[in-house]
């Protein structure tokens, strides 16, 4: 008989804008001055629901309401803005609802955002201890497990460094082979993998796939449909702080791109990396000859346009898109061949796709942008996963054949067969 472990009764979650809460005395200051003079607030994140001339309120979470059995690997997906670092800060218990029921068992380790739960002033090796004995483990069991985590973590050499002076992916690293090691009954993941570089990624899903396997709990919040899809056997949709959706990952997958078809602007927030403050995507779209429904038919040239604003001058730069299909990445695509210096001001960036290349199916995009170095040596970066959608239909041509297999599709003009003219004799 299934276990229970997470138990989720109308959970309600409001919270109050307007309010000067920056974590930081500078920030509170530049707000409380800008009010002052009756200017906009610099440090304002919430362009869209923010009351200029006052507080206001609205409700991150409405009647929320699930149950996750042992051993399951919930996929919680959704537009920025959904809810779902709400909901997982609230199982965390770093935030009380504001109305509802919670009920765990057993011990839940989280990995919300960067160097949650790191005290900036130990040590990497003194974090480990000190995240372990918030789950109420022991320095024995703490011992038993610290090679591993550090050789997960793959910070050898600057384990008795002070966090506070590791780079952003040293932190995620960290923070993950903590969380994922100290034998936690309920694993909770936020995008915060996002960070990480290809390599650490890969390890990292391999990892939440043994928790799943060993018969523990994970919840797994992702942009990127590939990991739901390969991860997860459950798959959760908010909307707008509601459960529109919670069944199997196929069908989760399938409704939520299908709800992401024709979306243009972009909400800078799902960013991440260190041009994340200077480089601003505000719109992609899709380009095609579209047929019924709003598709691309396979015959259709695809073009995706790209805008955005650069806010400083960048020596490299150059804009990258990825293509995904079925959970897996099929290309990346840039817009120049190398990168070249980009000055401040409009970016409209573009890449176009030529006819009959992709197979029919659904696809989405992820966006980005580096200076063409390595990531692994810090390199400037930005990136987020799943922003728009589109399908290819399937359509018969005579250079679209559909008996082939594969990703995608070479047309059979160019091609030539050498061979005998008159049979074998």
């Amino acid at each position: 008989m299934a276990v229970s472990v997470i138990q989720v009764d109308q959970l309600w979650k409001e919270y109050r804008l307007g309010v000067i809460n920056h974590h930081s005395l500078s920030r509170d200051l530049q707000t409380w001055w800008a009010r002052m003079r009756g200017k906009e607030d610099p440090n304002s994140t919430v362009d869209s629901v923010a009351d200029k001339g006052g507080d206001q309120t609205f409700w991150a979470l409405q009647g929320v309401s699930f149950e996750v059995v042992q051993g399951d690997v919930l996929g919680i997906i959704g537009r920025n803005g959904a809810g779902k670092s709400t909901l997982l800060k609230i199982l965390s218990q770093v935030t009380a609802p504001t109305k509802g029921e919670v009920r765990l068992k057993g011990r839940i380790a989280s990995l919300l955002e960067v160097g949650t739960g790191f005290h900036p002033e130990l040590t990497g090796l003194e974090n480990i201890f000190l995240n372990g004995a918030i789950l109420g483990m022991s320095k024995a069991e703490i011992r038993s497990k610290l090679d591993e985590i550090i050789a997960f973590a793959e910070v050898e050499r600057f384990i008795d460094t002070p966090v506070k002076r590791y780079s952003s992916g040293m932190y995620v690293r960290l923070a993950f082979a903590v969380a994922a090691h100290l034998d936690p009954d309920i694993l909770v993941v936020d995008e915060v993998l996002a960070v990480g570089d290809a390599q650490f990624q890969k390890k990292c899903v391999g990892k939440i796939e043994d928790a799943g396997r060993q018969g523990r709990t994970v919840l797994f919040v992702s942009h990127n449909m590939g990991a739901i899809s390969q991860i997860c056997n459950k798959c959760m949709i908010l909307e707008k702080g509601t459960v529109s959706f919670h069944g199997d990952v196929r069908s989760a997958v399938s409704r939520y791109l299908t709800a992401s078809k024709g979306q243009q602007k972009i909400d800078r927030s799902c960013f991440f990396g260190p041009l994340k403050s200077r480089i601003e995507f505000k719109e992609i779209e899709i380009h095609g000859s579209e047929v019924a429904g709003g598709d691309i038919a396979p015959s259709a040239e695809i073009s995706i346009v790209v805008k955005g604003y650069c806010h400083g001058y960048i020596a490299r730069f150059r804009t990258s898109i990825v293509l995904y299909k079925d959970g897996f990445r099929l290309c990346t695509l840039h817009d120049l061949t190398v990168p070249e210096p980009l000055s401040p001001g409009e970016i409209v960036s573009e890449v176009r796709i030529p006819p009959f290349f992709l197979r029919p199916g659904d696809y989405y995009i992820a966006l980005g942008g580096h200076d063409g170095g390595v990531l692994a040596s810090g390199t400037d970066w930005i990136f987020s996963n799943e922003l728009a959608s589109f399908t290819i239909v399937d359509e018969w041509s005579d250079r679209n054949d559909f008996a082939n297999v594969g990703a995608i599709n070479l047309p059979h003009a160019g091609f030539r067969r050498k061979g005998l003219a008159h049979g074998i004799g």
